[in-house]
């Protein structure tokens, strides 16, 4: 007797998101736009500053926007401090900060 078993998997294809950036934007505006935190915007593009005209942007996947509260840490909003890390490109957390949960 022969066993035959399937599997069905199910594909996600993740489409990455550029902009271009317009005069008169700024980093923060376009972050505010696409839903990510300023600070993860410029990681993901390795920016030391403001974003200029014309700059090619990589927009990260968007989630849940929430402004950080006191007594709060990485591990309750995200899991863990390398799961923060990661969604929001930085290391700190401070009360008031705009994150990606």
């Amino acid at each position: 007797m022969s066993l035959r078993i399937q599997y069905r998997v199910k594909l996600c294809i993740v489409k990455r998101t550029y902009y271009a950036v317009k005069r008169g934007q700024t980093l923060a505006a376009v972050a505010e736009a696409f839903g990510v935190p300023a600070r993860r915007l410029a990681a993901e593009n390795a920016l030391g500053g403001e974003v200029s005209a014309g700059q090619i942007l990589k927009i990260p996947p968007a989630g849940n926007l929430y402004t950080v509260q006191g007594g709060e840490s990485k591990t309750l909003l995200c899991g863990s401090d390398g799961a923060f890390e990661e969604k929001n490109g930085t290391q700190h957390l401070f009360v008031g900060q705009t994150v990606l949960l």
